[in-house]
Formats: structure tokens, C-alpha cells, sequence
């Protein structure tokens, strides 16, 4: 595979060749003066060739012949990211300015940069594009007509575009010729910023302008940073329209019983959430407004790494022509993907439409939710596999967010590590988790029939390194018996430590595995552990001090 680094030296030559798109013309595009002075007022001027919402097709075409990559036998389009093979946090800034200061949650995850290093860096944005050619992607995020934003991504790669492409809404013709940008994103990864003079930290630099709804992004190649900058926005914008943002995957039954699956990255979302019996709403970031959940997107990106066919046939599938995979290494002859290979990062990626799942929906839309699930991969190995949450314990377990990073999510992550993520993604939302966490309160006080559960997709028998992560077959079986009904009629009992309510048996799953303790070789050794981590649990709840006490009564008790 062509390297990033080896992309750039050669990059020029290729793109001399490409003849500009038909459908870009003035003459045959009606949007098109309006686009160029959507562009001039960006200060976007003395540009290269501009493709706007080029098709997928051409979208690859352009990708091969500027060698940003190559051509999978499954016909998936297969790049490398180069250094930043996931995303980086300590790179992500929010810009610190009159209209939203008081609002954002200044913290390790929203890091501030000033109005001043801001237009610094978007000067050398500005200076850098000049005479490039540039692709334009116009959408939308938001699959509900009454809540959705315009989107324009603008990038310097075709296959960044042809991310933006399956990750976003995409519009209709009529659509696309009305099309008026309410978010927009530049991402320029072989733009690099100077840490001591721009105030930032490497030479990668995500900025997020909320007064302006402007994403900047220089400096990485990996297109994860593209659709999590539109999510964080939406998780600011959102509220203001009493939708509660959720990161998350959703599904449906032919009943229309909507099912939520709430996880960081790594913990099951895309593959249980991508169940044959059930269609497919989305796979990461959804909104529950009033009418009931939608998802934020038209695509789903799924970690590959150790894909199976037999355990994931639906993922497996949707990985054709028009899929993007990142950091996924192909086999220099036959160009087969091998899935297992992580010497490039255990994080390998795979963007593609949702359409591309057989039994989705397409309109991105559902009722309020019948069931949620909680998804944790607990490295201490205590939790149990399924346990039922009342409201209290949802929203403590909510603020919570406990899980462990798994490798290659992050940089620098390359063991499971025991961390806490309020709304079980704290790094994407830039408001309080206290904002977020009352919107779901309410949400369970309106819907009442609505069951919470906490399952546990990590360790059992032990913790990292001395048990077993718990086998997906045996996760999905847990979770059918909640979506069809079999939990419901179950008997529970507390956990003694955590409280939540372990089902005593389930039908067709050995009753030893549903209470952790009895899957370790010593007792006393989980006991330690369980109160080792019901502390942690308890210390992190302490950035909480305003949680209502029947919220921080609803956590684990601690001996």
C-alpha cells in the first residue's frame, strides 16, 4: 500500500492529470455561484479545481490516480493515516469566545485556545489551499427533517471526501441545489501547525469555533477527527433544541421497538447493534427529541480489527466498492484485506453507507426507545455480563461512563485501561455531563416503560490478562433476552457490591456465567477487585457534587 508520507512526495503529479467534474461547471451546476461565494466568504480564494459532491465513483477514481491509496479485491478503497491512526484528544481545542465561554465545560477533554491562535492557524489554512485543488462534500447531519443541519466538508484528500460522503446525509438533487451550510469543516491533514507558535500542542490541531460552527482540522489523516467534530457540534446545538445527543447506536424490530446501545468506541456498538433480526437505525450518534430517536448520520465507521464473517456477517458484507478502510492491511498479491493484521494500529476502520447494511432503515429514524443498554468493557473483569438499572442507577451509571480505552482508539493506547466517560463519550460533548444526564432523567420519567441495562462486553473469570473476554455469541444471547422479552419475566437479585439486578437464569445460557463472582478462581481475590473498582467508581463521582442524592445513593456500595 502507498504510504502517507510517500502520497505526499507524489501528490502534485496525479492531480495535473484529473480533468475537472462535468457537473462542477458553471454552466451546468446551478448552485455554483452561490458556492463560490460561500468559499470567498471563508476567505477561500485562488483556488485550484473545485469538485463539488463528486459520485462515489469518481470519488475513488480520484483517490487511486493521486495515490492516497489502493483498491481492496472486496473493492473497498484502502489508505493509510499515517502517524495519527486514531483520534487525539490532546490535540482537540475549542475556541474560547464570548458567545459560548460560560457554557462549555472547560476540562482535559475541552481544551481552550484563543481567538488569536485560532485566526492564526486559519490564516495558514487559508494560505495553504491557494492554487489546490479542493473537494466539497454539502449534506446533512441530522436524519429528522425538523431537527437537521447543513453540512460542508471540505478537503484537501478525495478519500476524506469520499468519508464525508457515506458518514453524512446525503442530499437529493433538489436538495443539493437549495443547499445552504450551517456547519461547515475544513480538513487539511498535510497542513501542520507550529506548537510554540500557534499554542498548540503537536502539529496536529482540531479546532472547533462554536460562534462560527467552523471546524479546522490540520495536520492528522485520520477521518475520524471529521465526523467527531460535527458530532461535538451537534451536542452543543442540540440542546438548544431539547434533543438530547447520544453516542450511540440504534436498531428497530418489525414492532417498531427501538433499541439504544450507548458504548465508547470499542465496546460493541457497531456489531451489536448490527443484528440481522433487527434493522439498522445507525451505528454511533443518534438525538432523542419528543418525536423520538433519529440518527445523526447516513453511514456507520467500524473498527475491523479481528472482523469475523461468521460473527459479524452484516459488517463483513457492507465492506464492498464505495467503503473506505483505513489502516487495514491488504495482502501485497491478492489484495485481500486481513482483518487480523493490527501491525499498522489495532484501530482499523471501515466507513461505508448505512445502506450497505441489507436491513436498515433508511430514513434514520425511530420511535422512542423500548430498551437501553449500557456497554462496558470492564477490564476488571467484575461486572456482571447483564444487569438490570432503574432510573437512578441509569443516570448514575450514565455520569459514570465507566469502561476501559481498548487499543488503538487513542494514541498511545495499547492495553485495555480502566477509564471513566460521562454520557460514555465525555471527550464529544462540550456542555456539563450533568446537562446531558437530566435530559435522560426526564426521558425515563416520560417513558416509563423504557428498561435500562448494564452489559458488560469486557472480562470475565478474572481481569485483563488473567480471564477471558466475555465471547460475542454469548453477549448477543444476553441481549436478545432482553429485546424479546425474556427479562422481563426473569427473577433478579442485587449485586452485593454494585446493586444493580443480576438475572438469576436466562433460557439457553449457563446460569454461572450471569453472576461474575462464581466465574473466578478465588473470592477473596474478587472481592478486592470489585471494591477496588467500586472506589474508583466512587472518586470519579465526586466531580459530580450537585447530582441529587438518590443519584449518588444508586452507585456501589463500598466496605
Amino acid at each position: 500500500m502507498v504510504s502517507f508520507k510517500a502520497a505526499q512526495q507524489i501528490f502534485p503529479l496525479p492531480d495535473a492529470q484529473l480533468q475537472p467534474a462535468r457537473s462542477l461547471t458553471p454552466s451546468n451546476q446551478p448552485g455554483e455561484p452561490q458556492l463560490t461565494s460561500d468559499l470567498a466568504a471563508l476567505g477561500l480564494h485562488n483556488l485550484g479545481q473545485v469538485y463539488r459532491n463528486l459520485s462515489v465513483a469518481q470519488l475513488v477514481e480520484h483517490a487511486l490516480r493521486r495515490a492516497e491509496g489502493q483498491l481492496a479485491a472486496n473493492g473497498a478503497l484502502c489508505v493509510e493515516t499515517g502517524l495519527y491512526t486514531g483520534r487525539s484528544p490532546e490535540d482537540r481545542f475549542i475556541v474560547e469566545e464570548p458567545s459560548s465561554q460560560a457554557e462549555v465545560d472547560w476540562n482535559p477533554f475541552n481544551l481552550a485556545i484563543s481567538e488569536i491562535n485560532f485566526q492564526r492557524l486559519y490564516q495558514k489554512a487559508l494560505a495553504y489551499v491557494q492554487g489546490r485543488n479542493l473537494y466539497i462534500f454539502d449534506g446533512y447531519v441530522g436524519s429528522d427533517s425538523h431537527y437537521r443541519f447543513g453540512v460542508r466538508i471540505i478537503n484537501e484528500l478525495a478519500s476524506q471526501n469520499l468519508f464525508a460522503h457515506q458518514l453524512f446525509r446525503r442530499p437529493s438533487a433538489p436538495e443539493l441545489a437549495s443547499h445552504q451550510p450551517d456547519l461547515t469543516v475544513i480538513a487539511l491533514p498535510r497542513l501542520h501547525g507550529d506548537p510554540l507558535e500557534d499554542g498548540i500542542h503537536s502539529e496536529a490541531f482540531i479546532v472547533l469555533h462554536l460562534a462560527k460552527k467552523l471546524v479546522l482540522i490540520g495536520g492528522s489523516g485520520y477521518a475520524g477527527e471529521i465526523k467527531k467534530s460535527v458530532f461535538t457540534l451537534m451536542n452543543y446545538f442540540m440542546t438548544k433544541r431539547n434533543v438530547l445527543p447520544m453516542h450511540g447506536a440504534a436498531n428497530i424490530d418489525e414492532h417498531g421497538h427501538t433499541a439504544l446501545f450507548f458504548g465508547l468506541s470499542g465496546t460493541g456498538k457497531t456489531t451489536l447493534s448490527a443484528d440481522p433480526q433487527r434493522q439498522l437505525i445507525g451505528d454511533d450518534e443518534h438525538g432523542w427529541s419528543d418525536r423520538g430517536i433519529f440518527n445523526f448520520e447516513g453511514g456507520c465507521y467500524a473498527k475491523t480489527i479481528r472482523l469475523s464473517q461468521a460473527y459479524e456477517p452484516q459488517i463483513w458484507s457492507a465492506l464492498r466498492f464505495g467503503s473506505l478502510l483505513e489502516n487495514v492491511a491488504l495482502n501485497p498479491s491478492t489484495r485481500l484485506p486481513n482483518y487480523d493484521d493490527g501491525s499498522l494500529t489495532e484501530n482499523t476502520r471501515a466507513a461505508y453507507p448505512v445502506e450497505h447494511i441489507a436491513n436498515c432503515v433508511t430514513s434514520g429514524i425511530g420511535a422512542h426507545p423500548k430498551t437501553i443498554f449500557f456497554l462496558t468493557a470492564d477490564a476488571f473483569g467484575v461486572l456482571p455480563p447483564i444487569a438490570r438499572l432503574n432510573r437512578e442507577q441509569a443516570m448514575y451509571h450514565f455520569l459514570s461512563g465507566y469502561t476501559s480505552k481498548l487499543a488503538g482508539t487513542e494514541r498511545g493506547i495499547t492495553t485495555p485501561q480502566a477509564t471513566f466517560s460521562a454520557c460514555f463519550g465525555q471527550c464529544f460533548f462540550p456542555l456539563s455531563p450533568t446537562v446531558y444526564a437530566e435530559m435522560l432523567g426526564d426521558r425515563l420519567q416520560q417513558h416509563p416503560y423504557t428498561q435500562v441495562y448494564l452489559v458488560n462486553t469486557g472480562w470475565m473469570g478474572g481481569p485483563y490478562g488473567v480471564g477471558q473476554r466475555i465471547a460475542i455469541n454469548h453477549t448477543r444471547a444476553l441481549v436478545s433476552a432482553a429485546l424479546n422479552g425474556d427479562l422481563d419475566q426473569a427473577d433478579y437479585k442485587p449485586h452485593p457490591i454494585f446493586q444493580v439486578l443480576m438475572p438469576k437464569a436466562i433460557p439457553g445460557l449457563p446460569t454461572e456465567m450471569l453472576n461474575p463472582k462464581a466465574l473466578w478462581a478465588s473470592s477473596t481475590e474478587y472481592d478486592r477487585q470489585a471494591q477496588n473498582l467500586a472506589q474508583r467508581f466512587a472518586e470519579n463521582f465526586q466531580q459530580f457534587p450537585a447530582a441529587a442524592a438518590s443519584i449518588k445513593a444508586a452507585g456501589p456500595h463500598i466496605v
